[in-house]
């Protein structure tokens, strides 16, 4: 079963989800989980974006009135 890990990145605009999302990925070990909860409508293209590009998967993407809950899988450890 894997670990989950949540990250409060509400209220923060463009680039601190990511740059927040980057940050902590890099303290959880292959097969651990982020979930991400923020406010910045960017984010929902921004991060699973970023998972593109460093090698993770996502989990889940969703929005509703109040916050964006994205989840991230960490696939392998990197060199970010």
């Amino acid at each position: 079963m894997s670990a989950f890990h949540e990250l409060d990145a509400r209220g923060l605009l463009c680039p601190l989800p990511v740059i927040r999302t980057q940050n902590r990925m890099k303290e959880l070990k292959a097969g651990e989980r982020l979930i991400v909860k923020c406010t910045d409508p960017g984010a929902l293209h921004d991060i699973p974006a970023w998972c593109r590009v460093h090698g993770h998967r996502l989990i889940d993407s969703r929005q509703n009135d109040q916050e964006i809950v994205i989840e991230i899988e960490k696939l392998e450890e990197t060199r970010v």
